[in-house]
């Protein structure tokens, strides 16, 4: 993250955030290294498209807004999350062309086609099929008609799956961040993903933040599959580029995330 131009200039700020401390500060070198290599290729992507406007929607913790929002005339973020919100508009606060909101908060006409850069990172393996078409169709609302959709997901099928199985159990041994958490697969599904094709599924265990009430009802990443997604994404944009990260070259066969790279269809 070092090698990022505005990592240092906020960097007190960024390593305050939940997700920066389990991700990219994690003491597993390896995972950081992924995650680290997630947000270089992000960064990348969004500076070939600086200026503007840049909506980041489902920020987290704030760290990529953070590092891309000098690239930018205004920047925003928007988070279904509003602890998320009010964390990181305190947070950021001195910031001054960047902005928090709630997703209801940017369901308005001033919003609508605002927006050069939209970034989507590591949203839509959660969401169950009806939110993730609301944020798909949130994502081609926003987003100016010449503008640039980013979408972020993991990979979590092929040999990726068996590494990163193996990796969450040795971090879950040493105690790291909430991996002891880690969800493990019925081997028959476990093989099915390994050599899961853009047509494989499997039943995908739904969770809640508040048991009692079944609040937010969301996916952890069991069973998601981003071949699926990809063919989900293009009823609404045209992919202009796949990347992967890290190892890009292994075409997603050694790489923990893929980068969807989209104009929108005007259909």
């Amino acid at each position: 993250m070092k090698t990022l131009e505005h990592y240092e200039q906020y960097r007190e700020l960024i390593e305050k955030g939940g997700y920066a401390r389990k991700q990219i500060l994690c003491k597993s070198r390896f995972i950081s290294w992924s995650h680290t290599s997630r947000f270089e290729i992000g960064y990348k992507l969004v500076k070939a498209r600086a200026g503007g406007a840049f909506l980041d929607y489902g920020f987290g913790d704030g760290t990529f807004l953070a590092l891309v929002c000098n690239l930018f005339e205004r920047a925003v973020g928007a988070d279904p999350e509003m602890q998320q919100v009010a964390d990181c508009a305190a947070r950021f606060a001195k910031i001054p062309n960047l902005s928090f909101y709630s997703v209801d908060g940017i369901a308005g006409e001033e919003h609508t086609g605002r927006y050069d850069v939209v970034v989507c990172m590591e949203v839509l393996e959660h969401c169950l099929p009806d939110v993730a078409d609301k944020v798909l169709s949130d994502l081609k609302r926003l987003v100016n008609p010449n503008g640039t959709v980013l979408i972020s997901v993991p990979v979590e099928i092929g040999p990726t799956l068996v590494a990163k199985q193996l990796l969450r159990r040795a971090a879950a041994w040493r105690n790291l961040g909430d991996y002891k958490h880690f969800e493990r697969y019925p081997w028959r599904d476990f093989l099915k993903m390994v050599v899961a094709n853009d047509q494989t599924s499997i039943d995908r265990p739904v969770h809640f933040q508040d048991n009692s009430l079944r609040s937010n009802p969301h996916y952890t990443h069991t069973g998601f599959n981003w071949r699926a997604l990809k063919l989900v994404v293009e009823r609404r944009f045209k992919i202009d580029q796949v990347q992967f990260s890290p190892a890009g070259w292994s075409r997603g066969y050694a790489s923990s995330q893929v980068w969807f790279v989209c104009k929108r269809l005007e259909t």
